[in-house]
């Protein structure tokens, strides 16, 4: 190192914590309990050259701090700490190597695997030896950022409320990188993602929601990379506070780029939900490399074993766990969540292994720190919040338990829909899901919108593969076909992969319509996963992590069968949001309200009456219908409402049932919504009560009550 230069340095404040600009210079905040020394690395524009070192001059409240008045945005910067290097003790300093700051919001240039990169002598794979070798050539490094934007009112938008929500989960480089209407040049980014034709097809679907797989900055896996993948789903954080820059047509526009895209959802009505993961980082475990945390202060931001902290508790699967004991890294996690709500203007998280968050040194505690902090915040009570609830680790299943607030992913509802449609479970299994699972989610005032239902996710089989495959086909992923879950409960219909068979190719596609229909016309919240809307497939793969190619990204050459499931998808959110019913703020209990004089719900058996004790024993039992009566009180004021009745009717038997049509109060005809043995979305015809429809085998309809 050489240097060039001398800035001026002064005291500066302990906070915020990172980079930040006034208008005038460059405040520098860094938290580490047990350094020594902390060193400043400023860098030329491209990253290349260390110009400068600069030790921040004060240290307050275990913060290190200084003000550099001629620094300002685009200043590219890095850290070295100085501090014991004891691994036996938990403390693995190093000043050789060059540390991405975790309050960074700017990132520059990408991380090339090289031995320097790790605190010790990689080669000898023996973590308590030394390493002197500079890292700084192959790190990426912070940037600091000018955080202004112009955000209209239309930008900013309006919260939806729960109970209307359709979540959408999507890829940002996977769902743009074959749109046909926008640039080459814009594929894969946020400025594709962006553009009017991409939001106006997600807006047109019904839908209220994007959630985006992770955009936080991330590391590419080297055992990946020498396979010729990629961390292709991003699950790999090193940075909370920065957006990809390989997701940006203009690197060094990253952060604008994101709020513009983020505003142009707003502007069509869209809102955005970031995945993010703040259960582990990329550092790995002890033969992990040495990017930031472990470098900065490893004691305090990961959970060590008690009894020989050289290790890291691994409840994560990844290699380290985040300490979310610790109330700095509280103060990081939280100091992240609230910059993209207040600076970017997201609408809402959705937390990986979400579990990891709400773990202290006892276990799974939903009264964690964490989760008392995010219960409290101002900021944070006015999004959305959605927990991923479970992890690796002991206890770490924990799908309900998350406290007020909080919304989950519900895998129940995955599997027992699934389960049922392929003819494993009857009604009694699934009527549960449908109304919500209250047996889950139905205490301490949480409501049905809590639950969080899929069917497929990002994780695992599209739901075109769901009904064409029995076993899953990630030999691609390099890992002989043993990766990925074996436990998916699909049906090929007869045949494994495509087929020309005009029947199985009849079976599948009523499949596919019943698991849409039962998925958007349940309690609860839906989301979707992007491209189920017209069937695309991943031929197979159900981990398609390390794929960036054309197994993850969405084939917009789509088929008619295809355009007709979209127009199916539409139909169907069109009636949620027509149909208040279909999304009820209360949990729907089947019990006779003497006020209103009507039961919310009421089970209907093939024959047109109540269903009995009897009925619900009988396990075998999978033709059913579900009565929603819209004279049901929707708040908890008992007062009659004055929505629709709908009836529900599944039919999970092999073969046609014939379902007499019940007598309803006030009601003249049963009006068809939908039948999904009909194709082409066309459903109509009227019925009186006692009129007996054939239900198809394997099919759903839904009748409205004409009054």
């Amino acid at each position: 190192m050489k240097e060039t230069r001398k800035s001026v340095v002064q005291e500066g404040l302990p906070h915020p914590s990172g980079a930040s600009w006034d208008g005038k210079g460059t405040n520098f905040a860094l938290f580490s309990a047990n350094a020594t020394k902390v060193e400043l690395c400023l860098f030329d524009e491209r990253g290349e050259r260390e110009l400068e070192r600069i030790a921040l001059p004060e240290y307050t409240n275990q913060i290190w701090h200084g003000y550099l008045p001629e620094v300002g945005p685009a200043t590219v910067y890095g850290y070295r700490v100085h501090g014991p290097y004891e691994p036996e003790a938990g403390h693995r300093f190093n000043p050789h190597k060059l540390l991405l700051d975790p309050h960074a919001c700017g990132h520059t240039g990408e991380l090339t695997w090289n031995p320097a990169l790790f605190g010790y002598q990689m080669e000898t794979m023996d973590d308590l030896t030394f390493d002197e070798r500079d890292s700084a050539p192959f790190m990426p490094k912070g940037v600091v950022v000018d955080p202004s934007f112009e955000w209209s009112e239309a930008r900013s938008q309006k919260r939806v409320p729960w109970d209307d929500t359709i979540i959408y989960e999507m890829h940002v480089r996977g769902f743009t990188k074959q749109f046909p209407k926008i640039k080459d040049k814009l594929r894969g980014t946020f400025a594709g993602l962006a553009q009017k034709e991409v939001v106006d097809y997600i807006r047109s679907l019904g839908v209220t929601s994007v959630e985006l797989l992770p955009i936080h900055a991330f590391v590419n896996d080297s055992q990946l990379l020498e396979k010729g993948l990629t961390n292709y789903w991003g699950y790999n954080s090193i940075s909370f506070l920065a957006p990809d820059a390989r997701y940006a047509f203009e690197r060094e526009q990253t952060l604008r780029e994101f709020k513009e895209m983020v505003a142009r959802f707003h502007e069509g009505g869209l809102e955005v939900i970031l995945d993010v993961v703040y259960n582990h980082t990329a550092e790995g475990n002890q033969l992990g490399p040495t990017l930031s945390f472990k470098g900065i202060d490893n004691r305090c931001y990961y959970r060590l074993l008690l009894d020989n902290p050289r290790y890291y508790i691994n409840d994560t699967g990844t290699g380290n766990t985040l300490n979310l004991s610790h109330g700095r890294v509280i103060q990081m996690v939280l100091d992240s969540l609230r910059y993209w709500v207040q600076q970017t203007k997201v609408d809402g998280f959705r937390f990986d292994l979400g579990t990891i968050l709400a773990r202290e040194p006892n276990g799974f505690d939903n009264q964690s720190g964490f989760l008392k902090a995010c219960t409290q915040d101002p900021v944070l009570n006015t999004v959305k919040l959605i927990a991923e609830p479970w992890d690796c680790g002991p206890g770490g299943y924990q799908v309900g338990a998350f406290p007020p607030g909080w919304a989950e992913w519900n895998d129940r509802f995955r599997d027992h829909v699934r389960a049922f449609w392929k003819g494993d479970v009857g009604a009694s299994v699934l009527s549960t899901r449908l109304v919500g699972s209250p047996d889950l989610f139905d205490r301490l005032g949480r409501k049905p919108s809590a639950s969080v239902n899929f069917i497929t996710a990002h994780d695992g089989f599209t739901l075109n593969d769901l009904v064409t495959y029995n076993e899953k086909h990630n030999e691609a992923n390099g890992e002989e076909n043993r990766d990925g879950s074996s436990d998916n409960r699909s049906w090929n219909c007869g045949v494994e992969g495509p087929t020309d068979d005009v029947e199985i190719n009849r079976l599948r596609e009523r499949q596919l319509r019943n698991f849409l229909a039962t998925l958007l016309l349940s309690q609860g919240t839906p989301m979707l996963l992007a491209g189920d809307e017209f069937g695309r497939t991943q031929k197979g793969n159900n981990n398609a992590y390390c794929q960036d190619t054309e197994i993850s990204w969405l084939n917009w050459n789509i088929t008619e069968k295809g355009k007709a499931l979209i127009q199916f998808v539409k139909k169907l959110a069109n009636l949620r949001h027509k149909y208040p019913i279909l999304r009820r703020n209360r949990f729907l209990t089947g019990q006779y309200v003497e006020e209103v004089g009507v039961k919310d719900v009421t089970w209907i058996n093939a024959n047109g009456s109540e269903m009995t004790s009897e009925h619900w024993q009988d396990g075998g039992m999978d033709c059913f219908g579900m009565l929603l009566d819209g004279r049901a009180q929707a708040t908890g004021i008992r007062k009659s409402s004055q929505d629709a009745t709908l009836l529900m009717v599944i039919n999970g038997h092999s073969d046609l049932v014939e379902f007499t049509l019940p007598e309803c109060y006030g009601g003249m005809q049963w009006s068809l919504l939908v039948d999904t043995n009909i194709a082409d979305s066309s459903e109509k015809g009227t019925f009186d009560p006692g009129y007996k429809y054939g239900a198809t085998a394997r099919s759903l309809l839904l009748f409205v009550l004409q009054t």
